[in-house]
């Protein structure tokens, strides 16, 4: 069952190209994966929602990383605004999405 439906396409420029590399060694590509890999479950993030609604989503890569992404939709497409790999909760989390 998908959670979230598949993404019209990606925003990615200079101000987010990158930057979850420096941070946390998750690549663009890895990020984008998360969305299209079953189990992905998607929540509202409502405590960083001050000026756009942002989202959370618990996923794997290709390779099986465990990620969470933080992101906004502008223009239909979805806007990385953070990714790392899931906390310990989060991986507690992801196991009880996937026995779903």
């Amino acid at each position: 069952m998908r959670i979230f439906p598949k993404p019209e396409g990606f925003d990615w420029d200079e101000g987010n190209r990158g930057k979850n590399w420096t941070k946390h060694r998750v690549t663009d590509l890895e990020c984008e994966e998360i969305f299209f890999n079953e189990p992905v479950a998607v929540g509202e993030d409502r405590s960083h929602s001050t000026v756009e609604k942002r989202c959370s989503a618990l996923g794997r890569t290709d390779t099986g990383r465990l990620l969470c992404v933080i992101f906004t939709i502008r223009n239909d497409k979805i806007r990385v605004i953070s990714a790392r790999p899931m906390s310990k909760k989060e991986r507690r989390q992801d196991e009880k999405n996937s026995e779903i």
